[in-house]
């Protein structure tokens, strides 16, 4: 299983754990990127591929400034990653990739795919293609990558799972809003704290570059005030027609629901479906210590 290494879990303002380091990565927008373009795929490896875009700048929009408000990672999954050993004979692996919420940048989805692509003509062993890509995502990224290699052999340790909690989608409501995001459908009732988990798979939102879907599901947990679930629903579905990428997106729903519900904690966790053989699942929470498990759902 991936693990949410100390950089990831403990990394605050972006301050690190002791022996970590800081980069400062080249800083991109969005549309500088080859979302939505024709593109060679390359099979030789090429690190510049990679593509950091600035996070400050989404936050600020939320009112992020300073230290963070959470802590956690974005969680990846890649599914597409093979190479040549010293005969030429291709290997595959699962490339597990735990991102720290802290630092500068997050990475365009797509550069990572033709990043790792890259790797497909290239002799190697595991060893030094997993130190290879960690060097290069800490540089991109501007902090240390929990890189994690699942070999072939182990796939059949790898199981299916569906998000504890309680499914709130069943509710019988009349929805017409599908953006942007209403923070003020968010209520919770004052009086008694309770402390439970809440799981919609209504969530969807699009790639604020090529506005293609994005479908998620999430799982909100929380001790404090009781959220009204009715609120909530029509809340998480006020981002289907939203442009935000999937870390944006996730951060912007922590912020609401501390801002509208003032829990005294909260984790908020989103799976996202796979595209182009990546899935990406962003986890913000309160909790320094909190670690999501990687268990894939059952729609990714």
């Amino acid at each position: 299983m991936l693990k949410v290494t100390a950089a990831g879990r403990d990394c605050h303002n972006q301050r690190f754990a002791a022996g970590s380091t800081m980069h400062t990565p080249t800083m991109h927008t969005p549309d500088e990127s080859l979302l939505g373009k024709t593109t060679v795929y390359a099979s030789h490896y090429n690190p510049d591929l990679l593509f950091p875009i600035e996070r400050a700048p989404k936050r600020a929009e939320l009112g992020i400034a300073g230290a963070l408000p959470f802590y956690g990672a974005d969680i990846w999954n890649a599914y597409e990653l093979s190479w040549l050993d010293a005969h030429g004979k291709p290997h595959v692996a699962l490339l597990q990739l735990a991102v720290p919420a802290a630092s500068p940048c997050l990475i365009e989805s797509k550069s990572l795919k033709l990043y790792l692509n890259g790797f497909a003509g290239e002799r190697l062993d595991a060893a030094t293609l997993r130190a290879r890509i960690t060097t290069d995502l800490l540089a991109a990224a501007g902090a240390p990558v929990d890189v994690q290699l699942v070999p072939a052999n182990h796939f059949a340790q790898l199981q299916l799972g569906t998000p504890a909690g309680e499914c709130i989608d069943d509710l019988d409501l009349a929805i017409d809003c599908y953006g942007p995001p209403r923070a003020d459908f968010l209520a919770a009732t004052g009086g008694e704290v309770v402390e439970e988990t809440l799981v919609s798979h209504l969530l969807k939102s699009n790639c604020p570059v090529t506005g293609q879907p994005d479908w998620g599901s999430v799982q909100i947990s929380y001790r404090g005030p009781r959220i009204d679930c009715a609120g909530l629903l029509r809340y998480l579905v006020s981002f289907r027609e939203h442009n935000e990428f999937h870390e944006q997106c996730v951060e912007r729903i922590f912020v609401d629901l501390t801002a509208h519900c003032a829990p005294q904690d909260l984790s908020v966790y989103a799976r996202y479906t796979r595209r182009g053989g990546l899935d990406i699942n962003p986890f913000r929470s309160t909790q320094a210590d909190a670690v999501p498990n990687n268990t894939r759902w059952a729609r990714q």
